[in-house]
């Protein structure tokens, strides 16, 4: 067994699109529509998908916004330079809602970032 994807619903599939290649460096792997269901999916991610888990954002045509409840809690990605990857993400217009330092409790370093959503992406400095 091997994790494939993570799906999340979003109200702007270009503006996703848009946040996850532009700001967050992934590449859009593929995009489909389904003209019949109104919905569409794009998979984005930083490796192929038959190595790598990736996003999948699903937008459904009729739906402009979305409760994103309390159950979820964050997506996580591992960075070499904390610091650096934040100003670059605040200099490209991504919303850093929590800065580098240390997480409470420990010593890893960690950030947070909004997606166009509102997702929660946590950025972890290698260690």
């Amino acid at each position: 067994m091997r994790l494939l994807h993570t799906m999340i619903r979003v109200s702007d599939l270009e503006k996703s699109i848009d946040f996850y290649t532009r700001i967050m460096g992934m590449r859009l792997l593929r995009r489909k529509d389904y003209p019949g269901g109104r919905f569409t999916l794009a998979f984005v991610g930083y490796g192929d998908e038959a190595d790598t888990a990736v996003i999948e954002l699903t937008w459904n045509w009729d739906t402009t916004s979305y409760d994103l409840g309390n159950a979820f809690g964050h997506i996580a990605i591992a960075v070499d330079d904390i610091y650096t990857v934040c100003d670059r993400i605040r200099c490209d217009g991504g919303i850093i809602s929590r800065e580098p330092g240390p997480m409470k409790h420990g010593d890893t370093v960690i950030a947070f970032v909004r997606d166009p959503d509102g997702y929660a992406i946590e950025l972890i400095e290698k260690q």
